[in-house]
C-alpha cells in the first residue's frame, strides 16, 4: 500500500494511459543507460499493464483524460491573486463563483467572442434575481436562457446560496458595483479603459484563471472544471 501522507501536497494532474505508458519506458531507458537493471519485473509490468487496461476502459475513447476539478482551495487561491475592484478580474470572480456552486459549465457564464452575446443566448443582468427564502434566507437565481440540459426555448434557473468566504452573492452584488450595466447588457461582463461594456470571453477568463492556477503547479483548467 502507498502511504498516502507521501504524497500530500502533490499536485494533481491527470494523465492518459499513453502517457503512463511513455514515463515508464523512459524511466527503463534510464536505467538500462546507466548500466541498471530494469526497475520493474515481468511481474510488475503484468500488474501495471492490467490496470491501465481498466484506466484504458473508463477513458473510452477520449484522446485526453477528464478535466481536472476545481476545488476550494484553488477558489480561495484565485480570491488571493484577483483585485476585485478591477472590472476584468471581479467579473472572472464572479463567474468562476456562480460556475462552481451552481454546477455550470464555463460556456454558460461566458461568450465565445465579443460578437456572439445574445441575449436569447447568455445571462444579462435582468436574468439574475435575488431574493429570500420561506426561511428569510438569501438566494440568487440565475435564469439561463439557454442550456444543455433544457429543451429549446426552456428556462433552466440555477439557485445559489451564501457561501463562508466564498460567496457567490457577494461576488455577484461587487460585479455589479464595479461594472455598472444596464438590464440588458450581460452579465458577467466588465469594461475597459473607455468604458465600453464587453462580454466576458471564454477563452480570455480561462487562460487568466490558470495563469494563476499554474503558478502552484495545479495544472490546466477547463470549462468543464467547474
Amino acid at each position: 500500500m502507498v502511504d498516502l501522507s507521501l504524497v500530500e501536497g502533490v499536485p494533481f494532474e491527470p494523465i492518459s494511459v499513453t502517457v503512463v505508458k511513455k514515463y515508464l519506458a523512459a524511466i527503463r531507458a534510464w536505467h538500462i543507460a546507466q548500466g541498471w537493471s530494469p526497475p520493474l519485473s515481468d511481474e510488475d509490468h503484468d500488474h501495471i499493464n492490467w490496470s491501465l487496461r481498466g484506466l484504458e476502459n473508463l477513458q473510452g475513447n477520449q484522446k485526453r483524460p477528464l478535466c481536472p476539478p476545481i476545488t476550494i482551495s484553488m477558489l480561495r487561491t484565485l480570491r488571493l491573486a484577483l483585485n476585485l475592484n478591477d472590472p476584468f478580474e471581479a467579473c472572472i470572480w464572479a463567474m468562476a463563483l456562480c460556475a462552481f456552486w451552481g454546477m455550470m459549465h464555463f460556456g454558460e457564464v461566458s461568450v465565445t467572442s465579443c460578437g456572439a452575446f445574445t441575449t436569447s443566448k447568455h445571462l444579462t443582468h435582468k436574468d439574475a434575481h435575488f431574493g429570500n427564502d420561506l426561511d428569510g434566507k438569501p438566494y440568487a437565481r440565475l435564469d439561463l436562457p439557454s442550456s444543455k440540459t433544457a429543451k429549446p426555448g426552456e428556462i433552466q434557473s440555477v439557485f445559489l446560496v451564501p457561501q463562508e468566504g466564498l460567496c457567490p452573492l457577494e461576488a455577484l452584488q461587487n460585479l455589479a458595483r464595479v461594472v455598472p450595466a444596464g438590464p440588458d447588457d450581460p452579465l458577467f461582463s466588465w469594461h475597459d479603459q473607455h468604458g465600453m461594456i464587453r462580454p466576458m470571453v471564454k477563452a480570455k477568463a480561462i487562460a487568466h484563471i490558470n495563469s494563476i492556477l499554474s503558478t502552484h503547479s495545479w495544472g490546466t483548467a477547463f470549462g468543464h472544471s467547474f
